[in-house]
């Protein structure tokens, strides 16, 4: 199963490399006023993970710029359950003002929430 696993993830990552989606064009000001809402974004994904390829193919088309952490290094999975809850990725972290952190799971919910941020 491991040996399935490791040809289907390259397969999709072929895949959304060869049809990697074209990043929007903004000017200046408006790609820093995005910028700004999305600096205290992290989203936990896995690299291969179907879903955390949907979310990114997202970020790519939207110009947005998200730090992105694997939860196969630095303790990623770690942070992940002891604050989110749950294992599942993609999962999009938003930081607050206030220093709490918002966990949002399912990668069509990341979606929406991204195109909001986004328009």
């Amino acid at each position: 199963m491991p040996i399935l696993r490791f040809i289907i993830g390259r397969i999709i990552l072929l895949i959304n490399f060869l049809t990697m989606p074209k990043a929007v064009k903004r000017d200046d000001n408006s790609q820093q006023a995005i910028d700004k809402k999305t600096e205290n974004f992290s989203l936990y994904q896995l690299n291969a993970c179907p879903f955390c390829v949907k979310v990114r193919r997202s970020m790519k088309r939207q110009n947005l710029n998200i730090q992105l952490r694997d939860i196969k290094q630095d303790n990623h999975l770690n942070d992940l359950l002891d604050n989110g809850g749950k294992r599942t990725v993609p999962c999009l972290r938003i930081d607050n003002s206030d220093g709490s952190s918002q966990w949002m799971y399912e990668s069509k919910a990341i979606v929406a929430y991204l195109d909001q941020v986004a328009a």
